[in-house]
C-alpha cells in the first residue's frame, strides 16, 4: 500500500476515497449533535477504515464545568494513540453535518502538535453525494497503538485570564462565530441559565457565512471575508458557544493566510463568569 508524504487543511471526496488505502492514513468521524437545530443530519453509516473521534468523552476534560473544554497534554496523548496515532500518519477528519465539529477535531490535532491532518470538505453528506462506499457505524476499526508525541502549541489557544488585555490590543480582533441573532442578543442562549451578551469589543461572523452548503468557501472568497473584518497584522481570536464553530472559523481563517487562536471557553465561559 503507499505511503502519504503530507497534506493540506481540505480535502475533497475524491482524494480521500483514492488515497484510503494509504498505509499510513486515519479516518477519524468528529461527529457531535448541534447544541442548536435539529438532529438528522446524524447517520448510522460511515466511511470506510474510519474511528470515532470522541470530542466529548475522550478529548475534552470531562472534569470541567465548561464544555469543550481543551484536555491535557497527557490526556490528548494516550487517547490518540488509542487511536492509532504515529507522527507519521496523515489524519483526514469529517463530520456527519458536513462541515462543523471535524473542525473542532482538527484544531484539536493541530493544538497539539499534529501537522498532517486535514478536514473531508463537505463531510459525510459530500461523500453519501459521490455515491462512495460506506459501513455502518457499529463496524469497529482497530489499529495497532500510534507512538505519536503531543506538543502543545500556546500560540493556538486563548484562556479567560488574557481576554480584558486582548480586547483592548489593537493587534487582537475577536470574531464571535455564533449566529447574528444570538451575538445581538435578540434570541436566548441554547443553553439553560447562560445569560446572552457578547465579549467587549468583539465583531460578529457566523460561521456559517465562511460555508457554501457543506463546503468551505474558496481561499479568494474566505480572503476578501476576512479583510473586511480585520488588518493584516492583527491575530484573530475566535469564538462562539462553546468552543466549536469558532474552530470552523479558525479553519477558514488558517486557509486565508490568517494568524489566529481559539477562546477555548467561549461565550459559555465568559458569560458565566462575567456580570453583565
Amino acid at each position: 500500500m503507499s505511503i502519504i508524504n503530507n497534506i493540506e487543511n481540505i480535502v475533497s471526496a475524491e482524494w480521500l476515497n483514492n488515497h484510503l488505502q494509504a498505509e499510513n492514513l486515519l479516518v477519524f468521524d468528529a461527529t457531535i449533535s448541534k447544541v442548536v437545530g435539529d438532529v438528522s443530519a446524524l447517520s448510522n453509516y460511515k466511511i470506510p477504515k474510519s474511528q470515532f473521534f470522541d470530542i466529548k468523552k475522550k478529548f475534552s476534560n470531562i472534569k470541567s464545568p465548561f464544555p469543550n473544554t481543551i484536555p491535557s497534554v497527557a490526556q490528548f496523548q494516550k487517547n490518540a494513540q488509542i487511536l492509532g496515532i504515529n507522527n507519521n500518519s496523515v489524519i483526514v477528519v469529517y463530520d456527519d453535518h458536513g462541515l462543523y465539529s471535524s473542525a473542532r477535531a482538527w484544531w484539536l490535532l493541530k493544538t497539539f502538535g499534529f501537522k498532517n491532518v486535514a478536514i473531508l470538505d463537505g463531510g459525510l453528506p459530500e461523500w453519501k453525494a459521490k455515491n462512495f462506499s460506506l459501513e455502518d457505524k457499529s463496524v469497529k476499526n482497530v489499529f495497532k497503538k500510534g507512538n505519536f508525541n503531543a506538543v502543545y502549541n500556546p500560540n493556538k489557544v486563548v484562556y479567560f485570564e488574557s481576554l480584558e488585555a486582548i480586547s483592548k490590543d489593537k493587534n487582537f480582533k475577536i470574531i464571535d462565530a455564533r449566529s447574528s441573532d444570538r451575538f445581538n442578543c435578540i434570541v436566548a442562549e441554547p443553553r439553560e441559565g447562560l445569560r446572552s451578551g457578547v465579549i467587549p469589543s468583539s465583531i460578529n461572523l457566523p460561521f456559517n457565512q465562511v460555508l457554501v452548503g457543506n463546503k468551505l468557501k474558496t481561499k479568494k472568497e474566505l480572503q476578501e471575508i476576512f479583510k473586511s473584518l480585520a488588518k493584516e497584522h492583527q491575530h484573530l481570536v475566535f469564538t462562539c458557544g462553546s468552543g466549536i464553530t469558532a474552530s470552523v472559523l479558525a479553519l477558514a481563517a488558517t486557509v486565508a493566510g490568517y494568524n489566529n487562536s481559539v477562546y477555548d471557553g467561549s461565550w459559555t465561559e465568559y458569560g458565566t463568569l462575567t456580570i453583565a
